[in-house]
């Protein structure tokens, strides 16, 4: 009777542990091949969520342009994913408002802060 029951459970966790690890082993050699398809001028984000490009790849590390004239250095490891150009082309056809050139007049109404983030009289 004890063996009528623990087989089934023995062969439904073997099922669930063979079908996790086969996951598991897809998204890893998915990050494989984006690591080994980066390339120099790639807009890339890191685990820790910054955005940059690529501006050299050695064997373990990238060099990112963080902003210009900002290279910092990156293991490999810390990409999460590649930006892709669609994405940037969208936000380009948004419209965007128009700004005015002519300066404004302070009112009562209006506040004027200092660098120092204090309320000016």
């Amino acid at each position: 009777m004890d063996i009528a029951i623990f087989l089934p459970l023995l062969i439904i966790m073997g099922a669930f542990m063979f079908f996790a690890s086969r996951r598991q082993k897809k998204a890893m050699q998915k990050t494989i091949d984006l690591h080994n398809s980066l390339q120099v001028g790639d807009r890339i984000h890191t685990t820790s969520g910054l955005q940059g490009t690529i501006t050299g790849i050695t064997d373990d590390n990238i060099h990112l342009e963080i902003a210009p004239g900002v290279i910092t250095t990156w293991m490999k490891l810390a990409v999460r994913d590649r930006i892709e150009t669609d994405a940037d082309d969208a936000t380009d056809d948004v419209a965007k408002p128009e700004v005015s050139s002519a300066p404004t007049e302070l009112t009562e109404s209006t506040a004027v802060i200092d660098n120092d983030g204090f309320k000016k009289d």
